[in-house]
């Protein structure tokens, strides 16, 4: 399963977006991913170095972030589940962490 340009662009929009909804640093994400900086870089812009794994792992990660964080995600376009089915016959997908949020 391979993205075209077009779908990574969209795919690193919908990152952003989420991630912004989160509240969380890039540096929170690397830690809770065990990637490093470079690695969540490429990652979040879809880019030719990303592994698709670890878009997948975070594509989950963020989702379930915002939604512990009380908002509604971005929806992902591209990142479906009928894509996450044709991603698992080519990919070996990992489960992503949590994110503990601090109980104000």
């Amino acid at each position: 399963m391979t993205l075209n340009a077009a779908e990574r662009h969209r795919t690193s929009e919908e990152f952003a977006q989420n991630l912004a909804l989160t509240g969380l640093a890039p540096h929170d994400v690397a830690a809770d991913l065990a990637f490093t900086p470079e690695r969540l870089r490429h990652t979040l812009d879809v880019d030719a170095a990303s592994d698709p794994v670890d878009v997948w792992q975070l594509r989950d990660y963020l989702q379930q972030a915002v939604l512990d964080a009380g908002g509604t995600p971005v929806p992902y376009t591209v990142l479906n589940d009928r894509s996450r089915l044709k991603a698992r016959l080519w990919f070996r997908l990992r489960s992503a962490p949590r994110h503990v949020f601090a109980r104000a």
